[in-house]
């Protein structure tokens, strides 16, 4: 394995992340200031609590999951989709680096920086709610999984996209929207039967549960199933990142 290929990388794509650092920090702090002035207290003071939980602290992995998602997806696609736009990408495929190597490199990247925005919100949100994590350990694990899966599909998206406005259809127009009706905010139970039902069909929504299964102990889907989905979708990624590969698809022409 080219440890140093892979480092090289990585250490180049957060040094994009580095330069701007205080902007991207500033973003999910404010972001989640105003959801807790909004959601946290206007709303939850009205609200009754959900599972036991207060709705101020029932919304915290909502939120970090709605940036983790957008985030990762938007840091994997400009990885790789900006070595395209600008014509190296032939010194990476021409680079004495395979394309599992390359691929690690873009991808680790992409979800470290996720993972730093989500721990960034966490934080931020233990200023406003009292916070008792039941599964930390796990907790840690799914965000990584999560992180790197949606980093992968970013990549994915980043080789398909032939320009910049392709790069935010997906992660505005079919992610924010599955995640605001994901249950981000509010708990399948308070649906009704039918929406309930029809909610079900959303594969955000088990993701969104198995990572708010860690920090509360409670989910309203089967966290197997969750956990299944979730490692389900990471092969398929995977799996497609190495046709792309074989094939060269939109890499080589």
């Amino acid at each position: 394995m080219n440890i140093h290929g892979i480092v090289a990388i990585y250490k180049f794509e957060l040094s994009r992340f580095m330069r701007t650092i205080w902007q991207s920090l500033a973003t999910p702090v404010i972001t989640t200031s105003l959801y807790f002035v909004v959601f946290g207290s206007a709303i939850g003071g009205r609200m009754p609590e959900i599972n036991g939980v207060p709705y101020a602290s029932f919304i915290v992995p909502g939120l970090m999951m709605m940036t983790l998602f957008t985030e990762s997806i938007f840091n994997g696609s400009f990885g790789i989709y900006f070595p395209k736009f600008t014509g190296t990408i032939y010194e990476l495929l021409s680079a004495p680096i395979s394309s599992s190597e390359a691929v690690l490199a873009y991808v680790g990247a992409a979800a470290t920086k996720s993972v730093i925005l989500g721990l960034v919100i966490l934080t931020t949100a233990s200023l406003f709610v009292p916070l008792h994590i039941v599964h930390p350990f796990l907790m840690v694990a799914f965000l990584l999984l999560i992180a790197a899966t949606f980093s992968l599909f970013g990549f994915i998206l980043g080789i398909w996209a032939n320009s910049f406005e392709q790069l935010n259809v997906v992660p505005m127009l079919v992610m924010t929207p599955l995640t605001f009706l994901g249950g981000a905010f509010y708990s399948l139970e308070m649906l009704p039967p039918l929406w309930r039902t029809v909610t079900l069909f959303n594969p955000v929504v088990y993701i969104i549960n198995c990572f708010r299964w860690s920090f509360f102990g409670h989910s309203d889907v089967n966290v197997a199933a969750s956990l299944g989905l979730t490692l389900a979708f990471f092969c398929i990624c995977l799996l497609v990142v190495a046709t792309i590969f074989r094939t060269g698809y939109r890499l080589k022409n």
